[in-house]
């Protein structure tokens, strides 16, 4: 199918919330990584999302050129051709932008999709996150308010962050201490300064106690109820009913969660889970089992020649997609678990 359209995703996002279940998004820096994603999706009958990090984004143009809009539009296009081949809905997105790169990274790629919507096409991608955990709550809400407006003109969703992630990401890294969990009226000031949709549908990344990597047991300590005492505190706030679940979460730092600890918060209103560090560790490991198994194949060992075949990439990446898939379909099963999703 054809890139999730605005309306085809937003549909994709009340479906998860009202069926109680939430997609996978899978950050991508290659064709080869988008296609494992894809393959993925399919192969467990899923709807999902790719996304690209500014890192990922950079990495993606090459080297050499190291350009983030350049790397994120290349491999946005490149999943626009190949996401028709497959018989599942797919949305794209950008992963954690702070401040320092919003002018180099998320407003350029609005206006990209901009100008396709005044040209009468559909956006480029269909969400895009501002990350602006590192600075007051005021400041950060200030921002969203500007990009939400933009994103709503181009027919895309804005993510935001309020709290903090820990771990590390594209270098960027916070320390795992009480920041890591979203306070009560943090929530509401957000839905004050946003809305709740009147103003243009947003992602909500709360945070509690999400960290980005995979940790030993008991380094991390997530706290689901966080996410349901801000659904319900903002929910009394307006008059909502007893049961409503104002935001759209999100869960970041998905690699290696606990499975019950992931589905208590897609009973809060979480609908999209990321996953970056499993997947990376599934095409990673893949390929270094290929060079173990391989090892006389791949070198030129004592003046041999090697094997042609064992160092062509195509074999090794062939297995390296599988494993990747592989990963992306445990994903997939683990988030539509929760609720009766089917594919769109």
């Amino acid at each position: 199918m054809p890139i999730a359209t605005p309306e085809v995703y937003a549909d994709m996002i009340n479906r998860a919330k009202e069926g109680g279940f939430a997609y996978p998004a899978i950050n991508c820096t290659s064709s080869e990584t988008i296609n494992a994603a894809l393959r993925g999706f399919a192969d467990a009958g899923s709807d999902g999302i790719i996304q690209f990090s500014t890192g990922g984004a950079e990495f993606g143009s090459g080297t050499r050129v190291k350009d983030m809009v350049t790397g994120a539009v290349a491999l946005a296009e490149f999943a626009h051709v190949v996401a028709e081949r497959y018989p599942v809905q797919v949305a794209l997105h950008t992963d954690h932008c702070p401040k320092d790169k919003l002018d180099s990274y998320v407003r350029p790629l609005i206006a990209i999709s901009q100008d396709r919507v005044d040209a009468g096409q559909e956006p480029l991608f269909q969400s895009h996150m501002w990350d602006g955990s590192a600075i007051e709550l005021t400041e950060n809400l200030e921002i969203a308010q500007e990009l939400i407006a933009k994103c709503a003109a181009a027919k895309i969703v804005l993510e935001l962050e309020i709290g903090v992630v820990g771990g590390e990401e594209d270098g960027v890294a916070h320390e795992i201490n009480e920041k890591l969990y979203t306070a009560d009226g943090d929530f509401v000031r957000t839905a004050e300064a946003l809305g709740l949709g009147e103003k243009g549908v947003y992602l909500l990344a709360a945070t509690f106690g999400n960290v980005h990597g995979v940790y030993k047991p008991g380094n991390v300590k997530l706290r689901p109820d966080v996410l349901q005492r801000g659904q319900s505190v903002v929910a009394e706030q307006l008059g909502l009913g007893a049961d409503a679940k104002p935001f759209n979460l999100v869960f970041h730092g998905g690699s290696g969660s606990d499975l019950a600890d992931i589905r208590e918060a897609i009973s809060y209103g979480v609908v999209k889970m990321n996953v970056d560090t499993d997947t990376q560790y599934a095409l990673t490991r893949s390929i270094a089992g290929h060079m173990f198994r391989n090892y006389d194949g791949v070198l030129k060992v004592d003046g041999e020649v090697g094997v042609k075949k064992q160092y062509d990439p195509r074999t090794y990446m062939k297995e390296a997609e599988g494993s990747m898939a592989d990963r992306v379909v445990r994903a997939c099963e683990d988030l539509l678990s929760a609720g009766q999703s089917q594919a769109g």
